[in-house]
């Protein structure tokens, strides 16, 4: 015969040698039906062993809630049931969840959800409530970054994430005395990699995200976890190796890049760190999947932007241990791009794409929904914030009216842009011209080119800036994204103000483009270096210069602000002038006002935009507007 007993927070039977734990359907079947048996086992009459107890007929739903300690240190998992405005610690035994509860001499049963969280807690390897692992709560994330599991509350502080840097020990073997804030990155990347399979390391530009990634080398190499591979930009595969040179000399780098790069896996093994390009990871997919590799770090991991390209496919099926994203920008263009990311450095975490698609909305709702979910895999400074040894950064916007002549020029282009007035046949590549016209006449006529200071309001303005900045024995640098206006610049300034002119953009060879930046930054007194933001936008340390001319605006703000961190980062000793030109009333107008609108974005989720095509409102914008029709004519 089994006796009664409360056991924890339910009820029980006991023969004095075994305590066996029935589930609520028994229970209820004994209060309701007059029995004495649970299963073939006899037991005391419940009521006469619980004459005060109350059994409710009424059950309670199951909750699942994530908190901090309150040390502040540690994620805990709590499963409980709400009764009279309380919360009821549920008991789980053997990772199986206790269904009934005794509480205040009433008893109930628990009903809802019970399947969906023990699902959800097997799947994380929880067996009880408690402490948890941070494996163990991105798993739990998993499940709760949309509204399709109510069940589970995550009160987690995000401050939790925040690691104790004073006692971080810098590995023996580097030669750089870091930054606070580079301290606390890099015992952050170990803490995650210990604790997770993948992290993003999402320093703003110019905080040396580099330099953090190497220390975690040297930290790797020490302990015999090597070799680990980089996949980066082709324009930046040099300057990790000349990174490594600088700060870790003791680790062997191999540039796996160009016609004579080895196929032969096991030359891996003989190196630290191999170093290649996102296009060769694709191409060499099978000899780099040969070895299974302790760290894969994508540098601008925005390059897998695209979740169906190549080379987020291909980078994603590389072998691995651990992953880490590193980016300046995580969300480059839309809400989709940190879900390829998320999915490289932990598979899975906000579902397939399709039904991420259905669910995140591209916009600050559905960036405010992930962010959840983001912010314990990311660890993302400002400039602002943790560089407090910097100098002001200025930005200047110089919007500008063009003369009546371009303006009638402009508005005759506009016009042939769409004559049939059909908004459907609108797209980015129609309304090219417009924007390149904008950048100077010159580049739609050759014959506006033959005297670019007098056909081109922008360009006086553009002379005029340099000429003040001339006069301050100060260098510049001009970013452009068009190859004709690196040719009027080219041939008229040198010319006009008589001072060196660089050139950096897509057809210069990428050993030649850091021996450029030396040259320039070499030079006592006023030069001035073209770039295109595309081809010198990243990678790139400009700190020669403290003027930034963006001549022409770009779609994508995450672009603009690369490009002016090549002059705006550590070692700038200088107040940086950030200066925007761009004409009013006409397509430049509506590109700029999408940069300020997705930048208010970016205060939830750093999300940018490359003006694609399916934008149609900012399309249809660009194209009514017209200077020929301003007020002031």
């Amino acid at each position: 015969m089994y006796s009664w007993i409360t056991y924890q927070n339910h009820l029980a039977i006991t023969d004095d040698k075994y305590v066996l734990h029935p589930d609520a359907s028994e229970i209820y079947a004994l209060i309701t039906g007059n029995t004495d048996c649970i299963g073939n086992l006899e037991c005391q009459d419940i009521y006469e062993s619980f004459p005060d107890i109350h059994f409710s007929k009424i059950g309670s739903s199951l909750q699942c809630e994530l908190y901090t300690d309150s040390d502040n240190r540690s994620i805990s998992l709590m499963l409980y049931v709400e009764r009279n405005n309380h919360k009821i610690p549920v008991d789980v035994l053997d990772g199986q969840i206790i269904d009934q509860i005794i509480y205040n001499n009433e008893w109930f049963y628990i009903n809802g959800n019970i399947e969906e969280i023990k699902d959800i807690l097997t799947e994380a390897n929880i067996t009880q409530p408690g402490v948890i692992t941070m494996a163990q709560y991105m798993s739990v994330l998993r499940h709760i970054w949309n509204d399709d599991c109510p069940v589970i509350k995550n009160l987690v502080d995000s401050s939790v994430l925040n690691q104790d840097v004073s006692d971080i020990i810098i590995p023996d073997g580097l030669q750089a005395n870091l930054y606070q804030y580079q301290k606390t990155g890099y015992g952050w990347l170990r803490y995650m990699l210990s604790e997770n399979a993948g992290c993003i390391l999402g320093d703003e530009m110019g905080l040396g995200k580099t330099l953090q990634i190497i220390t975690l080398f040297q930290e790797y190499k020490n302990i015999g976890k090597v070799p680990v591979l980089v996949i980066a930009p082709v324009s930046l595969l040099q300057n990790w190796k000349r990174e490594c040179e600088k700060f870790a000399p003791d680790l062997k780098v191999l540039i796996h890049h160009g016609s004579e790069r080895t196929g032969r896996y096991k030359v891996f093994s003989e190196y630290d760190i191999v170093v290649t390009s996102y296009s060769v990871a694709v191409s060499d997919i099978s000899v780099l999947n040969m070895i299974r590799w302790n760290i894969v770090v994508l540098d601008e991991a925005q390059n897998i932007k695209n979740p169906n390209s190549n080379r987020t496919l291909f980078t994603k099926q590389i072998s691995r241990e651990k992953s880490i994203a590193v980016t300046g920008t995580p969300f480059e263009n839309h809400i989709t791009d940190i879900w390829s990311v998320m999915d490289f450095i932990m598979p899975g975490i906000l579902g397939d794409i399709n039904e991420f698609n259905k669910t995140i909305t591209d916009d600050l709702i559905g960036a405010e929904k992930i962010e959840p979910v983001l912010s314990p895999l990311m660890i993302r400074r400002l400039v602002k914030d943790v560089a407090d040894d910097l100098p002001e950064k200025i930005i200047i916007p110089v919007p500008l009216a063009m003369s009546e002549r371009e303006a009638n020029i402009y508005e005759q282009y506009r016009q042939e842009l769409n004559p049939d007035g059909d908004p459907e046949k609108l797209n980015l590549v129609m309304i090219q011209k417009l924007r390149q016209f904008c950048t100077h006449p010159g580049i739609c006529d050759d014959i506006l080119c033959s005297n670019p200071y007098d056909n081109s309001v922008k360009y006086q303005r553009f002379c005029e800036i340099l000429e003040e900045i001339i006069a301050s024995n100060e260098k510049v640098i001009v970013f452009t994204s068009y190859t004709k206006m690196f040719e009027i610049m080219e041939n008229d300034i040198a010319e006009r103000f008589g001072i060196p002119v660089m050139k950096i953009n897509g057809s210069t060879p990428v050993d030649d483009r850091q021996n450029i930046v030396d040259k320039f930054n070499g030079i006592n007194g006023t030069a001035l270096l073209i770039l295109n933001p595309k081809a010198a936008g990243t990678g790139l340390n400009i700190t020669a210069a403290n003027h930034v001319i963006h001549y022409n605006l770009e779609w994508n703000p995450a672009l603009e602000d690369q490009s002016s961190a090549r002059a705006y980062r550590r070692g700038q000793q200088k107040n940086v002038f950030i200066y925007r030109l761009f004409y009013e009333n006409t397509v430049e107008q509506i590109v700029n006002e999408r940069i300020d609108r997705k930048r208010d974005m970016a205060e939830n989720a750093v999300i940018g935009t490359d003006g694609e095509s399916t934008n149609r409102e900012d399309i249809l914008r660009a194209v009514l507007l017209s200077p020929a029709d301003r007020k002031d004519r």
